[in-house]
């Protein structure tokens, strides 16, 4: 039965009209010769959102089925809706990150707020109640209106929903590039607990028992959202999608407490939130899952408008919806719980042993197709890949030295950059309190949440240089990885396992799938060097416009455990007297550093050279020292360098620093170089021959650099000469000064 003049298959063949959905012509011929004879319109919609590389994987499924995705601590890894990881007492992590980089482009504040939303229900999908967000974000450099709106929609759209949920968004990232002017980027990160004994999957268990749909009614927001985000800004197939959906964050807090609740009662035998692809994802995945087939009858589907064909019913995106499968005959349970929760549970269907998927509406059988075909059956493309040109050129080029004039002018402008620039004015909007188990706020080199009746904690953390990656996918991937280990060691928390946001430009250039390739290869042997397996993630392809790739850029939210609250540590000094120690060695380079941004006005040429052994060697140092109480602060030397570390761990305290410095390489190397394997800690001087001790048996060099004291100014000496003086009240104010008076201008 069509609806709204839909095409007959033959229409669909001869017209074409398959390109609409961004299926290609070999797709439609493969789905011609799997089904043995022409997909109608409906069919057809189903193999588009589920072959989209938004939910097949079908460019990347190459590269990631590479990662290490097992350890001793992994519950749960990739395949579900969250991955989890054991911290002891029964207890386990839930946690992954998801984009929704082209909605938020669209309509920035409902993009970010539905990421929000969606992310949350793959977590509490899986048993697990949510505890904690965090965030990614990308934007081209706050200089056009354009850029403003997006940025303050984004936030907005954050807060809006995480507040309302009563989750605390407690950590994150921001950087800004001119590469992404065209296509901001926007991860979310959720992270819940769960025991053991309550975790849940996706699937269809059961021949004969219930389908049962709850949640929000089904409207005609967001069809083909996965095909959207599956394709180029500025791709025909695009234009006309209507991709953006609107959540309310008030119904999606009844659905998690009813589907907890559930959970808690054994009621369950199956869970899906219905995300991307909506009901043809979750339905064909359960099904698919457990070897069953999946029956619906689209009449039964709670809906907005009556008049809606089974082909919107399907490709709906709409917000605040979960599929569940129950054992026949308590139906009525779940009704009743869902009921008390003010929450509408139909069942629309039911559990078959024939491996289809058969859809009835208006009393025909509207689809008919294997659930194999739909969720297993994606073609899978092995990409042509090119290094490109520029890379050998940046690697030849060794950026040795760049002219400083003044140090504590430089110093400032750094810190006044946006991607360095505090961003208070973005985490004062989130409720990042709520729960009282927040022990350290955004802000820091992690966040740190308590463990209700534990004595433990854990940390998390977002992290990726996309630049580094820009010029050397292979050595900045592995980067990002250590990077979000050393934010989780500086604040006490051994890492425990990864989910990783792979946001690239379109697979099908060459030079691009090199990028992918390679990034790869560099975050798979960090993971298995740092024992941090990837147990979820999310992949965003085709993230450019009209051919203008952003730059590469893989997230890592990581999740580490702090085993004794009292190990838990911040980048802030404590107490006047104590000296600063620059533990880890600086290597010689500038490519890629934020100084040469703001210098030369972008980044090129060789990355510093990066040893993964020396990095572990030294992060298993610095956990080794905060776990015997040697240190009172530790913080990881990142963006910017040595000088704004060593500012931003008195910003926002009385105290000041006196540092001396002694090097024969050049002053921009030693203030503003940004060489991995470094922190920066304090710590009573009663304590240093201990610590010195602890990095000789770790091979890890330790350099004595200052003293904390109560003058409030910021005193750096280098081989004698003063190079930076000036009060910390001034880079506080530069620092915490900048993005407000950019979004404001």
């Amino acid at each position: 039965m069509a609806y709204y003049n839909e095409p007959t298959p033959e229409q669909i063949a001869e017209e074409k009209i398959y390109r609409q959905m961004a299926v290609s012509d070999d797709e439609f011929a493969l789905i011609q010769k799997l089904l043995g004879r022409l997909p109608n319109y409906t069919e057809l919609g189903l193999f588009s959102v589920m072959w989209s590389e938004h939910c097949s994987y079908k460019n990347s499924k190459p590269v990631i089925k590479k990662f290490p995705t097992t350890g001793p601590q992994v519950l749960q890894g990739p395949g579900e809706g969250a991955g989890i990881v054991d911290i002891g007492d029964g207890l386990g992590i839930a946690f992954k990150i998801e984009s929704h980089n082209h909605p938020s482009a669209v309509e920035p504040y409902q993009g970010a707020a539905t990421g929000v939303g969606g992310i949350l229900r793959d977590v509490f999908s899986m048993g697990a109640r949510p505890i904690a967000l965090l965030n990614s974000l990308r934007f081209g450099e706050l200089a056009n209106d354009r850029m403003k709106y997006l940025f303050k929609g984004v936030v907005a759209g954050i807060a809006g929903y995480g507040n309302r949920m009563g989750i605390p968004t407690v950590g994150g990232e921001i950087y800004f590039d001119s590469s992404y002017e065209g296509n901001p980027l926007v991860n979310a990160m959720c992270v819940g607990l769960i025991r053991h004994d309550q975790i849940q999957r996706g699937i269809a268990k059961g021949v004969g028992n219930s389908v049962v749909y709850v949640g929000a009614a089904t409207g005609r927001d967001g069809i083909h959202g996965a095909t959207f985000a599956s394709v180029e800004f500025g791709d025909e197939a695009a234009v006309e999608l209507p991709a953006v959906q609107a959540g309310d964050p008030f119904v999606e807090k009844l659905l998690m407490e009813a589907c907890l609740e559930l959970i808690e009662k054994d009621v369950l035998l199956g869970i899906q939130d219905m995300g991307a692809a909506g009901l043809t994802s979750s339905s064909a995945e359960m099904a698919s899952k457990a070897g069953n087939g999946i029956e619906l009858n689209l009449d039964l589907v709670p809906q907005r408008d009556p008049n809606m064909s089974a082909y919107e019913m399907m490709l709906s995106e709409s917000q605040e919806r979960m599929l569940l499968v129950v054992e026949k005959g308590r139906e009525q349970e779940v009704e009743a719980i869902c009921q008390k929760w003010g929450l509408t549970a139909v069942t629309i269907g039911r559990v078959t042993d024939d491996g289809r998927m058969r859809l009835l509406h208006k009393g025909q059988v509207v689809a008919d197709v294997p659930v194999d075909y739909l969720a297993e059956e994606a073609p899978v493309y092995h990409q042509p890949s090119r290094e490109p040109a520029s890379f050998r050129e940046n690697q030849a080029k060794l950026v040795e030295d760049l002219s400083i004039n003044n140090g504590t002018e430089t110093l400032k402008q750094l810190l006044a950059m946006p991607s360095i620039a505090s961003k208070e004015w973005v985490f004062q909007q989130f409720d990042y309190l709520s729960g009282n188990n927040t022990i350290v706020r955004p802000g820091s080199d992690a966040a740190i949440i308590r463990i209700p009746e534990t004595n433990k904690a854990i940390g998390i953390t977002t992290d990726c240089n996309a630049g580094y990656i820009y010029l050397d996918p292979y050595t900045g991937g592995a980067i990002a990885v250590a990077e979000a280990a050393r934010n989780l060691v500086c604040s006490g928390a051994k890492p425990l396992a990864i989910t990783d946001g792979l946001n690239f430009g379109s697979p099908e250039n060459p030079e691009v799938f090199w990028q992918i390739e390679q990034a790869a290869i560099g975050i798979s042997e960090a993971c298995l060097k740092f024992g941090t397996p990837v147990v979820s993630g999310n992949v965003s392809l085709y993230n450019e416009t009209n051919g203008n790739a952003i730059y590469p850029t893989p997230i890592i939210g990581m999740v580490g455990v702090i085993e004794k609250l009292d190990h838990i540590t911040t980048q802030h000094v404590k107490t006047a007297g104590d000296v600063v120690v620059l533990l880890g060695r600086t290597v010689p380079g500038l490519g890629g550093s934020q100084l040469q941004k703001l210098i030369d006005g972008e980044i090129s040429g060789k990355l510093p050279d990066f040893d993964l052994a020396y990095e572990a060697r030294v992060q298993k140092l610095v956990l080794a020292a905060i776990q015997q109480g040697l240190l009172a602060s530790a913080h990881d030397l990142s963006e910017g360098g040595l000088a704004v570390a060593l500012a931003e761990i008195v910003m926002e305290t009385p105290f000041g620093l006196e540092l001396n410095l002694n090097s024969s390489l050049p002053t921009s190397v030693i203030l503003f170089g940004e060489a991995q394997s470094r922190v920066v800690v304090s710590l009573n001087e009663e304590k240093l021959a201990a610590l010195k001790q602890l990095a000789a048996t770790y091979d890890v060099e330790l350099a004595v650099i200052g003293q904390v004291n109560n003058s409030g100014n910021y005193i750096l000496r280098l081989n004698g000469e003063e190079i930076i003086a000036t009060s910390v009240v001034e880079l506080e104010k530069t620092w915490k000064g900048a993005i407000p008076c950019m979004i404001n201008d």
